[in-house]
């Protein structure tokens, strides 16, 4: 069985590895015998060798199970199953606990947070055949709510560059979103696919960046590059091929379900409603009607174009 270099109880002795994803530096420790490479694949293309003199936006440390029992006050505020696998989301007095079961059959994994999420430990099963994905996962969780407070967002998106800009395309999980990169790349010269699944977009200078990330969802595609962005754009799956596109309230309102955050947080929803607003204000947002075809990249390619401000 693949236990990454540990065994049971080894967590006495930890190695500290430093990240960097979208210009936030982050901290992962783990027990000092684990194989960082096998544990974290994706991660590699941001491993940096100091923290650039910064503080770490956050500090995520690994250690062998099991977890701290529940506390007393401890609420329970979403359970669901998704590719991330079956999440609990619970509130604590002085932060998050999230349990995470990859499959119906894995052991169960807990990560406890501060409440903004500057902070975690993760009381993992090393044994679990899977946890190279717990552990991805896990840490884009806490990744996604820390850069909240930062000016950037985490978003469920395909994301594509083309002549030095990124193109967004967001939608339900099964609207077409890879499909529409991929109609991009195969038919507009020069196109790129930046991120499949979790790119990150944040304001800086008053431009909006668009970010490669480690979670890229089924597509291996983890580039620590970095453009500005072109147009975000909402798929929604129709018989047709229409572009429509939508300005203040309506541009938020199509953005916001592809971002996450933890929408009983009150100080992380402000921080995503200002970064936000500040993104529908700078670029071309729209949404695309769309059937899975040649006609629909170039509808949408020619509405950006003719929607941006």
């Amino acid at each position: 069985m693949d236990d990454y270099g540990l065994s049971k109880g080894t967590n006495e002795m930890s190695t500290e590895w430093l990240f960097c994803v979208a210009g936030f530096v982050f901290s992962v420790s783990v027990p000092a015998e684990t194989d960082i490479e096998r544990l974290l694949p994706s991660f590699l293309p941001f491993r940096c060798e100091t923290d650039k003199g910064d503080k770490p936006v956050f500090r995520w440390r690994a250690v062998s199970g099991p977890a701290p029992e529940k506390e007393e006050c401890t609420t329970l505020l979403e359970e669901s199953f998704n590719d991330l696998g079956h999440v609990s989301l619970w509130r604590e007095k002085e932060g998050y606990r999230i349990g995470m079961h990859y499959t119906a059959q894995s052991p169960q994994h807990v990560m406890k947070t501060s409440r903004d999420f500057t902070s975690a430990v993760a009381y993992i099963q090393w044994e679990d055949p899977y946890v190279s994905c717990v552990c991805t996962s896990l840490l884009r969780i806490v990744y996604s709510q820390a850069v909240l407070l930062q000016g950037a967002i985490s978003l469920h998106a395909s994301t594509v560059y083309q002549e030095g800009y990124a193109y967004l395309f967001l939608g339900k999980s099964g609207t077409g979103k890879s499909t529409h990169s991929a109609l991009w790349m195969k038919h507009f010269e020069g196109t790129d696919l930046l991120n499949d699944d979790n790119p990150t977009v944040r304001v800086e200078g008053g431009k909006v960046v668009a970010y490669g990330t480690p979670w890229s969802g089924k597509t291996p595609c983890y580039k620590n590059l970095c453009f500005p962005v072109g147009g975000m754009v909402k798929l929604v799956q129709a018989p047709f091929n229409r572009f429509t596109p939508l300005k203040e309230v309506n541009a938020f309102v199509a953005l916001f379900p592809g971002c996450a955050v933890i929408r009983q947080d009150g100080r992380l929803c402000d921080g995503l409603y200002d970064t936000l607003s500040q993104i529908v204000e700078r670029v071309p947002v729209g949404r695309l009607e769309c059937l899975p075809e040649e006609e629909a990249a170039e509808v949408c390619r020619e509405g950006i174009r003719n929607g941006g401000k």
